[in-house]
C-alpha cells in the first residue's frame, strides 16, 4: 500500500530516532546481559486477534533503521484482513537487534491496526452512501502521523495533518473575533497578505450561522457540530452543493448511517483514533 503524503523521510526516521532514544537509554541491558552478541536467531508477528494489519511497513523501517542487516519476509501487508494465527512476517538476523526492537514495533502495530480495524469498521457501515469518514487533531502527540497513516490504511480519508496546512475556524475562533463573519473575513485578508492558499473550513452550532458562513462566500466547507439529524437535513438543503458539508459531534456506530443519510460529504470522527482498541500481536522466537 502507498504511503500517504504526510509520511515522509524526514517524519519517520525523526520519530523512529526519538522513540529508540526513549526506550533503550544508555542500552538494552537485560539483552546485552543475556544473549551473546554474535547470536543469529528469527522471531514471527503473530496475528491474535482477526483485524485489519497496519504498521508493517512501519515495523520494516524501525527494523532496518536500528539494524540494517535485519532481514523480513513479509507475508501479510498493511491493509490486510488477517485472522488469528496468520503470521504477518518474520525477522531474522542479530537475536540482540531483534529483542531491542521487541516492544517498539509492537506498541506501533498493536495501536495501528486498533486504529485501522476500527476506522474499517465505520467506513462499512457507509458503503451504501456517499459519504466519507475523516479523522481529526484528536491524536496523541508525537504519534500523530502514525495514528493518522492507520486511518489511512483502514480506509478513511485524513483531515488536515495539523494547524498548518488548512484554516478551520471553530466556535472559539468566530467567538474571539466578534462573528463568523467577521473571522472569515480576517482570515481572507491573512491568507492574501502572507501569499497563503489554504482552504477554509468555518463551524457551525445552527442555521443561522450556516446561512452566515454560507453568505461570506470565501468558504470551502461548513461544519455542522452537534446538530439534530432534522437540523442537518435542512442544513444541506440550505447548502445545496455551494460547498462541502461536514458532520461532526458525537459521532459513533450506531449514528454514522442516519448521519449519511442526510447528505453530507463527510463525516469527522476522533473516535476512530481515540476509541480504538489495541489488537493482541506477538513477536516470539521459533
Amino acid at each position: 500500500m502507498d504511503r500517504p503524503p504526510y509520511v515522509t523521510d524526514e517524519r519517520l526516521y525523526h520519530f523512529i530516532d526519538e522513540a529508540i532514544k526513549e526506550d533503550i537509554g544508555d542500552g538494552d541491558h537485560s539483552t546485552l546481559a543475556s544473549v551473546p552478541a554474535d547470536m543469529q536467531q528469527r522471531a514471527r508477528l503473530l496475528v491474535k486477534h482477526d483485524c485489519i494489519l497496519a504498521g508493517v511497513d512501519l515495523a520494516q523501517e524501525i527494523f532496518h533503521y536500528y539494524d540494517k542487516n535485519l532481514k523480513l519476509d513479509v507475508y501479510k501487508n498493511d491493509g490486510d484482513r488477517v485472522k488469528e494465527g496468520d503470521i504477518a512476517f518474520i525477522v531474522s538476523g542479530s537475536a540482540r537487534s531483534i529483542l531491542t526492537m521487541e516492544r517498539l514495533v509492537l506498541n506501533c502495530m498493536q495501536r495501528m491496526s486498533g486504529i485501522a480495524t476500527y476506522t474499517h469498521k465505520m467506513v462499512e457501515l457507509l458503503e451504501d452512501t456517499n459519504t466519507r469518514i475523516l479523522d481529526t487533531r484528536k491524536t496523541s502527540p508525537i504519534f500523530r502521523m502514525c495514528e493518522k497513516w492507520a486511518v489511512y490504511i483502514g480506509g478513511g480519508k485524513n483531515h488536515r495533518y495539523g494547524l498548518f496546512d488548512m484554516i478551520m475556524l471553530k466556535d472559539n475562533h468566530n467567538d474571539y473575533a466578534g462573528s463568523i463573519t467577521k473571522a472569515v473575513e480576517a482570515t481572507v485578508k491573512y491568507l492574501k497578505e502572507n501569499n497563503k492558499d489554504l482552504k477554509i473550513e468555518i463551524e457551525t452550532r445552527n442555521l443561522d450561522e450556516v446561512r452566515e458562513a454560507l453568505a461570506t462566500n470565501a468558504v470551502d466547507i461548513i461544519m455542522l457540530d452537534n446538530m439534530s439529524i432534522p437540523e442537518m437535513k435542512a442544513a444541506v438543503n440550505l447548502i445545496n452543493g455551494a460547498v462541502k458539508v461536514e458532520a461532526s459531534g458525537g459521532i459513533n456506530k450506531e449514528s454514522v448511517n442516519k448521519i449519511a443519510k442526510t447528505g453530507v460529504d463527510y463525516i469527522s470522527s476522533g473516535a476512530i483514533i481515540y476509541s480504538a482498541p489495541n489488537i493482541d500481536l506477538s513477536l516470539k522466537a521459533f
